[in-house]
C-alpha cells in the first residue's frame, strides 16, 4: 500500500504538493526556480518536495491571508461581545460569547482558539450565517 510519498520518505511529488498548496504545478515549479521551494530529484528524475517545506508554505500563506482585513461579507447577523468561557481539549474547543442579551456558543478547533487569541474577557464578534432555523413550541403549563 502506498503512503503517497514517492521516492524518499517525507517527500511528495510536485503534483501532490501543488494540490496540498491549492496552486498549479506550474506555480510550484516557478517557486522552485525562485528559490522559494527547494526540490530534490528521485532516482527516476521526478521532482520531490519535502513535506516540511510544503507545511512551511501553507503556514506562510495562512498568515498572509489573515493579515488582509475583511472589507465586506454576506453575513448580516454580527454580534459584538465579550468571551465569557473557553473550554478546550487537545483538538476541539467551546467558546461562549455574551453579546447584549444574547449568549452565543461556538464549537471550533483548539488551533482556531490559539490563532484568534481567544480568552475570557477578550472582545470578539460572532458572525451567524445559517440556512436553517428550527422553531419549537413548548407545551402549555
Amino acid at each position: 500500500m502506498s503512503d503517497g510519498l514517492e521516492g524518499s520518505q517525507g517527500r511528495l511529488r510536485v503534483g501532490q504538493a501543488a494540490e496540498m498548496l491549492g496552486v498549479s504545478v506550474e506555480t510550484v515549479r516557478r517557486w522552485e526556480s525562485e528559490g522559494r521551494l527547494p526540490m530534490a530529484r528521485s532516482e527516476g528524475g521526478q521532482r520531490l518536495v519535502a513535506i516540511d517545506d510544503v507545511t512551511r508554505l501553507l503556514t506562510e500563506r495562512r498568515r498572509a491571508a489573515a493579515d488582509r482585513p475583511i472589507v465586506a461579507q454576506s453575513a448580516r447577523n454580527r454580534f459584538a461581545g465579550v468571551v465569557t468561557r473557553v473550554e478546550r481539549d487537545g483538538v476541539a474547543a467551546v467558546v461562549e460569547v455574551i453579546s447584549g442579551p444574547h449568549r452565543l456558543v461556538s464549537l471550533m478547533t483548539a488551533e482556531a482558539v490559539d490563532e484568534l487569541g481567544l480568552e475570557v474577557g477578550r472582545e470578539a464578534v460572532c458572525v451567524v450565517k445559517s440556512t436553517n432555523v428550527i422553531v419549537e413550541v413548548p407545551s402549555r403549563s
